[in-house]
């Protein structure tokens, strides 16, 4: 037994409809991140002082040292850049990712944010990596974090960012019981669920591309301009797909310098220009998917022990349970408590198997309208399905037809005829009949093993998601 835990499917092909307030075609959702005065620095306790996302071009971390110069541009952040970007946002939306021991040290900005009517979420209590963290010295710094972040705000948290976060961080904010929203997930352009012990927790995922970050990475934005087209492009395929969420990433010392803070006011003039567009705090985002897509748990196929796993599916392919009990030992995950996703575990146990084996299932496999339909002796599954193309309420005539192609059938393959019979009528089956017959046996032995294969998916479609 092997078990995956990566989501790989998501929402799938067909995402839920979002049902954006006042029917908009997107939400479009601001972060700023508030991080100056919560960075890496030895008057805060840290070993060294801060090397990341500056305008110091291969900047270091300077041991024991204060770093002058990256203090300076951080300061520059919450004395210039936030002050801009403060007169330019505050008529709309804007969820903070406030490091709470920067929003300790910026009384008259968390003022400002709050006269402005911004959500400020937690971005931890200090901006640092916990990929190495004991996951108590997490847990730890978590709850100092949401302690500090109400008392400087007056209410707690009701949004989390890490940022540079561990395998363990969305869980321990699951955890605490504390959050509508974790932000750590860049894995999706809308929010979706995931399940911790009892908890339901929402993640609303944040971005790394629409993101001012690039202007101080390799590979990233040179000039605003580069920018104002990104953010327009993003927008654009989103705004034209419908029911998706544009996150954008800001920082008070990157986007408030003013070559980079005209590229975001002509995005949001380019944003506002348009029809159908909600601007939204992530909060916002959170509340209102949390009521129109509320969370519905089931039981999972990944996470069933084996014997359950072969009672829910063990009848999936006709008389097979061998076919789930085998599947149960795959390399299974999230992408398999899905219709399709379970589906393909369990036909590559059967496409696997020995001829004698497939061949043992397709005779398991009863006729259409034949004797043990008569005597109703069918499975469930078999006798819904051939009720569904009115095969149960046949004439005489009809019945004697079917027996005689039945037979037939039998007669040259040495197996039972096989069909998906939710995808036909009477008329329809009865014309693959005289179609099928006339193939070679090896060709009709992939048919029936294909058809075989479309029954399970049928019926796989009305226990699981998709």
């Amino acid at each position: 037994m092997q078990r995956y835990p990566r989501d790989m499917t998501g929402h799938g092909a067909e995402p839920p409809v979002a049902n954006w307030p006042g029917g908009a075609r997107i939400a479009v959702q601001i972060v700023l991140n508030y991080e100056e005065g919560g960075e890496n620095n030895i008057l805060h306790g840290d070993a060294a002082s801060e090397a990341f996302l500056s305008e110091i071009v291969g900047a270091a971390a300077w041991p024991g040292q204060r770093h002058w110069n990256m203090e300076s541009i951080y300061e520059y952040g919450a004395r210039a850049g936030f002050w801009r970007l403060h007169r330019m946002l505050a008529d709309l939306p804007v969820t903070v990712y406030g490091v709470a021991t920067a929003l300790a040290r910026a009384p008259e900005q968390v003022a400002a944010m709050q006269q402005a009517g911004w959500e400020i979420a937690s971005h931890g209590l200090k901006w640092i990596e916990y990929k190495d963290a004991p996951e108590d010295v997490e847990r730890a710094d978590m709850l100092a974090a949401i302690r500090l972040h109400t008392e400087v705000t007056g209410s707690p948290p009701r949004g989390w960012y890490t940022g540079r976060c561990s395998v363990n961080t969305v869980r321990l904010a699951a955890e605490t019981g504390q959050f509508a929203y974790v932000a750590d997930s860049y894995a999706d352009d809308l929010p979706y669920w995931m399940e911790y012990g009892r908890r339901d927790q929402l993640i609303v995922p944040y971005t790394l591309d629409a993101n001012d970050m690039r202007f101080a990475t390799p590979q990233g934005f040179n000039a605003g301009g580069q920018f104002l087209d990104y953010l327009k492009a993003s927008f654009d395929t989103l705004y034209r797909e419908g029911g998706r969420m544009l996150s954008i990433g800001l920082h008070c010392r990157l986007i408030g310098r003013p070559g980079r803070a005209e590229a975001l006011r002509q995005f949001i003039d380019y944003a506002q220009g348009h029809e159908g567009v909600w601007f939204a705090t992530r909060a916002q985002i959170a509340d209102h998917w949390a009521a129109t897509q509320p969370h519905v748990r089931f039981a999972r196929p990944s996470q069933m022990d084996r014997d359950a796993f072969v009672a829910a599916y063990g009848g999936i392919f006709e008389h097979s349970p061998w076919i789930a009990a085998e599947a149960h030992a795959l390399e299974l995950g999230p992408a398999h408590d899905t219709a399709l996703g379970l589906h393909n575990a369990l036909c590559r146990v059967f496409r696997s198997a020995g001829d004698d084996a497939r061949l043992a299932v397709l005779n398991a496999h009863p006729d259409l309208a034949g004797k043990l339909a008569a005597a109703k002796r069918l499975t469930p599954d078999s006798t819904a399905e051939q009720a569904s193309a009115g095969l149960d309420a046949l004439t005489d005539a009809e019945r004697a037809g079917f027996q005689a192609q039945n037979a037939a059938y039998l007669d040259r393959f040495g197996f039972p005829f096989i069909i998906a019979v939710r995808d036909h009528d009477k008329a329809g089956i009865m014309a693959a009949f005289a179609a099928r017959l006339q193939n070679d046996r090896a060709s009709e032995l992939a048919e029936a093993c294909r058809q075989v294969e479309r029954i399970a998916l049928h019926r796989l479609r009305g226990l699981l998601p998709r």
